[in-house]
C-alpha cells in the first residue's frame, strides 16, 4: 500500500508544480480575484455552483467568504447554489440541466459574479448557468480542468487547472485556487488581518 500512497502524493505534487509554472493560469487567478474584489466592493453578490465534489467546493468557497476563513472579519456576500428544495423542485419540474440557471435567473443581478466549477468543462447545467449569468449582465469566473472547454469559453475569466487523467487531481487544484482566491479577497478587503 505504501507505494500507492507515495505515487498518489507524487502525482499530486506534479500537478501542483505544473500549475505553479503555468503563467496563463496564474494570471487568470489574479484576474478572478480582482473580479471578486470589485463585485464585493460594489456590494454585489457572488454565487457559486458545481456538481458532486465541485458542488462541495462551491459550498466551501461561499461559506469561507460569508462566514470565516483564518481570522474574524466582516461577512462577505457569497452564496452557493445548493439548496436541496430548490434543486429538487427545479430538477423535477424543468430537468436537472436547469437547477443552476433558474437560481441565477431568480437571484442574479448586474455586477454580481458567478463562480462556476466544472472539472470537465462540459456540464450542461453549468453551461446553462453561465448563459443565464451572461443574460443578467453578471461576471463569470469558471474553474475548469480542460483547456478550451465549452464552460470556459463562456467565462470572463477561466481558471483552467489540468490535473491529470482523472478529476480528483483537478479538484485538488481547484480547492487550492479557491483558498488562494479567498486569501486575495481578504488581503484586499480586510488588510487588517494580514
Amino acid at each position: 500500500m505504501r507505494h500507492h500512497i507515495d505515487a498518489a502524493l507524487e502525482e499530486a505534487a506534479g500537478a501542483l508544480t505544473r500549475l505553479r509554472a503555468d503563467a496563463v493560469a496564474l494570471g487568470a487567478i489574479e484576474r478572478a480575484a480582482q473580479t471578486l474584489v470589485t463585485a464585493l466592493q460594489s456590494d454585489n453578490k457572488i454565487y457559486s455552483c458545481g456538481n458532486g465534489g465541485s458542488l462541495c467546493d462551491a459550498m466551501h468557497f461561499a461559506e469561507e467568504l460569508s462566514g470565516r476563513w483564518r481570522q474574524n472579519r466582516r461577512a462577505l456576500g457569497a452564496v452557493s447554489m445548493s439548496d436541496p428544495s430548490h434543486m429538487s423542485c427545479v430538477a423535477n419540474d424543468f430537468g436537472y440541466e436547469q437547477v443552476f440557471s433558474r437560481y441565477v435567473e431568480a437571484m442574479g443581478r448586474p455586477g454580481d459574479v458567478l463562480l462556476a466549477i466544472s472539472t470537465s468543462g462540459t456540464s450542461k447545467n453549468i453551461l446553462h448557468a453561465c448563459e443565464a449569468a451572461r443574460a443578467r449582465n453578471m461576471r463569470i469566473i469558471t474553474l475548469t480542468g480542460r483547456a478550451a472547454s465549452a464552460v470556459g469559453a463562456l467565462a470572463d475569466v477561466d481558471v483552467c487547472t489540468p490535473g491529470g487523467e482523472f478529476a480528483d487531481r483537478t479538484q485538488e487544484l481547484h480547492i487550492k485556487v479557491i483558498h488562494i482566491l479567498i486569501e486575495l479577497v481578504e488581503r484586499k478587503l480586510c488588510p487588517e488581518n494580514y
